[in-house]
């Protein structure tokens, strides 16, 4: 039977690929919205215009926090996702709209029978305001999966990774929490890379998906041409929903990891304790990952996300 998710996510181009493989490969009961790569209009509208585009209309939607849990101004990534956070790929508007204005509802109401798997795949602000509201939420949830954090470079700066610096006091509400954690950070999801060999294979099937699929990665993985020489882009938030669905694909090591939220020139790192006396571990942490069983995995859930497995 396949594993039951709730993803919380910032649609975002990646984040499109981590909806097609949880749709494929999981039993995906709700998405929850949250502010980050782009706005919470456009990533709420995206989630549910992406359900749309791969016949999932019936998934429910629940639009969650706009920005950082201390009131600040949402920094987006709009420079690396589009204006509108698809990479320019222009979707159909939804025939249908949110379940709830309230992810944290939705995030306790459907976790309630402890089998589904929250994966986390944008800032943390919407699962931080729900360890807020009831810290004893995350005894009832057999794991959290997030996208986010690294074990040595950042992203945004040299140490903070972007879903981490976008809300660090979130990410510090939830990694303290005490919450079985799994990070997958960009140690792990830079050798996930997909590029111009998946973007044929894409635009050579006939699916709205592929199509939308292509286009977006194109869009995306010209942004590292620019930036970092090459047209590969990591494939960040699949990695998190197929952790789940197929673990075998990863290795994984336990650490102890604090997050920095006051740090002038580290604020938004997740500081990993490697030390050979390290402290004790509080965290799962992703660090090998099987590049091309999971591009396959992936390039299929965007071909036909609907598809049986």
């Amino acid at each position: 039977m396949a594993p039951k998710i709730l993803l919380d996510c910032d649609p975002g181009v990646d984040d499109m690929f981590a909806i097609f493989c949880a749709l494929k490969y999981s039993e995906l009961v709700a998405l929850a919205s949250v502010g980050g790569n782009v706005g919470i209009e456009y990533t709420t509208q995206n989630a549910l215009a992406i359900l749309e585009l791969a016949n999932a209309a019936h998934i429910p939607v629940h639009r969650g926090a706009a920005g950082p849990i201390d009131g600040s101004p949402l920094d987006d990534a709009s420079h690396v996702h589009g204006d509108t956070g698809l990479g320019g790929v222009e979707l159909a508007a939804p025939s249908h709209d949110v379940e709830s204005h309230d992810a944290v509802a939705a995030l306790f109401d459907l976790t309630a029978a402890g089998d589904v798997t929250v994966v986390a795949t944008g800032p943390l602000t919407n699962i931080a305001l729900a360890i807020e509201r009831d810290p004893g939420w995350v005894d009832r949830i057999p794991r959290l999966v997030i996208m986010g954090g690294s074990t040595s470079t950042g992203n945004v700066t040299p140490y903070a990774e972007f879903n981490i610096w976008v809300d660090p006091e979130a990410a510090q509400i939830v990694f303290d929490s005490g919450v079985n954690l799994t990070m997958a950070g960009l140690n792990l999801t830079r050798q996930v890379t997909m590029g111009s060999d998946e973007i044929q294979t894409l635009r050579a099937s006939t699916s709205p998906t592929a199509d939308a699929g292509a286009d977006a990665l194109d869009f995306y993985s010209d942004f590292s041409l620019r930036h970092y020489g090459v047209k590969q882009s990591a494939m960040h938030d699949p990695c998190a929903v197929l952790e789940v669905v197929r673990p075998e694909l990863f290795e994984r090591t336990q650490m102890k990891v604090d997050v920095e939220a006051a740090g002038r020139y580290t604020r938004g790192m997740t500081v990993c304790d490697q030390r050979a006396n390290a402290a004790p571990p509080d965290t799962e942490v992703l660090i090998g990952a099987s590049r091309a069983a999971l591009v396959e995995l992936i390039v299929a859930a965007t071909i036909n996300p609907s598809g049986s497995v």
